[in-house]
């Protein structure tokens, strides 16, 4: 029989034990917003006085702009690096899958919503996942309890589908061969065919499921993954912002990604978690030519500024410095070594990732210094250029430019900066050894490959059995 001294005892042991676990800090959300194509001065933070932003200038306001945010040059090869932590390269997605591409991101790859999940994380992605279309490729088998989107770009779809330019033509076929209708997934099943008139709404549709997946969530840690198809071409703003900005579509459709954003990040405050929740907005790549990508030179598919360094804005009320900005280097693979470390989690010296914890730099502490002695530029598998400091050497021209002095890339410094070259040369042959110029170097790790490569809905909307749910083909 327990004595009132025992009882008592246990229950001071007791409250102690549950006020320790008060004090221990939950690890934080995670939300992080991929914008599709958006031009490094298309938003108000970095500089646009085209488009009304009025949320990402809060956002902007409230956190930290990087403005030295680097990207890969284009759509899968980018994602490949947000979720591996590694250049596209070295985990063998260098360059856009299509539909019923037999490659995809490897599934023995761990991405950061693996890493996530495993520290008991909920997990969302909402929209463009582009790194394989195959089933063993989706999101729901690399680390997401749930998919919500279509799996590649929104132009992967036939003419028919009402793809047209903003000047009235068709739009012309990457690809250069047919492709099938256009897919809108849950989880693993087909529950649409997206043509024209769906893309107009998919904008709506995304920023619902990411709302309706943060307040389920708010009393838990979560991961949500939000990959906009705007404002990647054709051009399907919402019908609610068509013709409202000075812009043409594609303003329209920034100025409603710009809306997206507000209401997320209106979600985490009303339900008061924005102390706990880190927020990375950013884009896949350099914009366009209908984009401002100024005063960048070059556009998305180059490794020239405007190709690869993109608008970033982090976001952690009461953690990161609000108004603040930083020029040091940080990009798409930083993202998950820095995240897991603050969740709590620890990434393993094997496989390699080329991703540094940036936290230092989004959150302004120990002086706020990039971890990278030098950044590689990837065209493909081809390594076009190298950075160190403020200095970038374009490998095959021998251009070399001071981007602190010259954000342009308009003046060639070579000739009187030999030492800075040579240098430079020694680092990406140092690139070269690991991850090869051209073919895959020891360094590189394959792609996965599906054993029977189809698309998802073939030319007459028939859904392969796999992804089949109460329809086995749309209309």
């Amino acid at each position: 029989m327990r004595t009132p001294v025992s009882l008592a005892l246990l229950a001071l042991l007791a409250g102690s034990a549950a006020a320790s676990q008060e004090k221990t800090p939950r690890p934080p959300n995670v939300i992080l917003i991929n914008i599709d194509d958006l031009g490094y001065a298309d938003i108000g933070p970095f500089g646009s006085t085209l488009h009304r932003t009025p949320h990402l200038d809060r956002m902007a306001s409230e956190g930290r702009k990087l403005t030295c945010f680097y990207a890969a040059p284009v759509c899968s090869p980018s994602r490949a690096s947000l979720l591996t932590g590694c250049l596209p390269k070295r985990v063998g997605i260098p360059g856009v899958l299509f539909p019923g591409n037999v490659a995809g991101l490897h599934p023995n790859e761990r991405t950061l919503a693996e890493f996530l999940k495993d520290r008991g994380y909920a997990t969302l992605i909402v929209g463009k996942w582009h790194l394989g279309d195959q089933p063993e490729f989706l999101p729901t088998r690399q680390g997401f309890d749930h998919y919500f989107g279509i799996p590649y770009s929104n132009d992967m779809g036939p003419d028919a589908d009402g793809a047209r330019s903003d000047l009235g033509k068709p739009l012309p076929d990457p690809a250069r061969k047919p492709h099938p209708p256009i897919p809108l997934l849950r989880d693993e099943i087909v529950i649409e065919r997206v043509r024209g008139e769906e893309q107009t709404t998919l904008v709506a549709r995304y920023t619902e499921e990411a709302e309706k997946f943060v307040r389920a969530h708010a009393d838990r840690s979560f991961f949500l993954y939000l990959a906009h198809t705007a404002v990647h071409f054709p051009l399907y703003p919402g019908k609610a912002f068509q013709g409202k900005s000075k812009n043409g579509l594609y303003g329209d459709w920034v100025e409603e990604m710009d809306w997206s954003v507000g209401r997320v990040l209106s979600a985490v405050r009303d339900l008061k978690i924005a102390e706990r929740t880190l927020v990375l907005f950013v884009s896949d790549n350099g914009g366009t030519p209908r984009a401002v990508n100024a005063p960048l030179r070059g556009h998305k598919a180059s490794t020239l500024e405007g190709g690869m360094r993109v608008p970033a804005i982090v976001w952690w009320p009461g953690t990161i410095p609000a108004g603040t900005a930083t020029g040091e280097v940080t990009g798409m693979i930083d993202v998950l070594p820095t995240v897991v470390k603050l969740a709590g989690g620890a990434v393993p010296s094997e496989p390699a990732l080329d991703g540094r914890d940036a936290w230092p730099v989004y959150s302004g502490s120990s002086g706020g210094k990039s971890a990278h002695e030098f950044f590689p530029y990837f065209q493909g598998n081809a390594l076009s250029a190298i950075r160190s400091g403020p200095w970038k050497l374009e490998l095959k021209s021998g251009k070399l430019f001071d981007l602190d002095a010259d954000i342009g890339e308009s003046k060639d410094v070579a000739a009187e900066n030999g030492a800075v070259v040579k240098n430079l040369r020694d680092l990406a042959s140092k690139v070269a050894a690991d991850l090869g110029d051209g073919a895959p170097g020891p360094g590189c790790r394959p792609a996965g490959r599906a054993a029977k490569a189809r698309p998802i809905l073939d030319a007459e909307g028939n859904v392969r059995p796999e992804n089949r749910g109460e329809k086995a083909r749309f209309e």
